[in-house]
């Protein structure tokens, strides 16, 4: 099934000293093109935050207004692309694999969008495959995208979750990348 695919790469990495966690690297990767390479089927990539160098070529775009958290992310984001669904994810989902990115594709059914769950069974919203005509409309809804919660944007969508997995797992600490 085709999909495009939205990376939000554009936080202030505070809890790593501001040191750009999308380009930590783990096992001689970036965190960023782990989830570039998982996410190498997507017909339309954009980045969401600032250039950078990858492995593939992506679109780049950046909140408006800048530093306006995820959500005003989400709503730059899909402004890029036209496939009926788009993978939303964060970039730092280093145990993210292309299986996985299919596995929330394939899940989405009759749901407005099929997520992961991380190893403690919390719900990771930026790691869902979401139908486009879903989550416009909840940005719609939202209104002005800057400093709302991921969670209180999906709160109204019909969202199946995956059993626990790695994949899910982000990276939020130093300690997280000993994983």
């Amino acid at each position: 099934m085709d999909f495009d695919a939205l990376i939000l790469a554009g936080g202030g990495s505070t809890r790593f000293g501001g040191v750009d966690k999308a380009m930590l690297v783990l096992d001689g990767v970036t965190l960023l093109d782990r989830v570039l390479t998982a996410t190498a089927d997507a017909t339309t990539t954009v980045v969401v935050g600032s250039v950078r160098t990858t492995c593939r070529p992506v679109e780049w775009t950046v909140e408006d207004p800048p530093s306006g958290g995820p959500v005003a992310g989400i709503a730059a984001g899909l402004t890029h692309g036209t496939e009926p669904i788009v993978v939303i994810l964060s970039c730092d989902l280093p145990w993210l694999t292309q299986d996985d990115v299919t596995h929330l594709i394939e899940g989405l059914r009759d749901h407005d969008a099929h997520g992961l769950r991380d190893t403690d069974g919390r719900n990771q919203q930026l790691a869902t495959a979401y139908r486009r005509t879903a989550i416009t409309e909840a940005v719609r809804r939202i209104g002005d995208p800057r400093d709302k919660s991921v969670r209180r944007l999906v709160a109204d969508l019909d969202i199946a979750w995956s059993d626990p997995t790695h994949a899910g797992d982000d990276v939020d600490t130093w300690a997280d990348l000993d994983d």
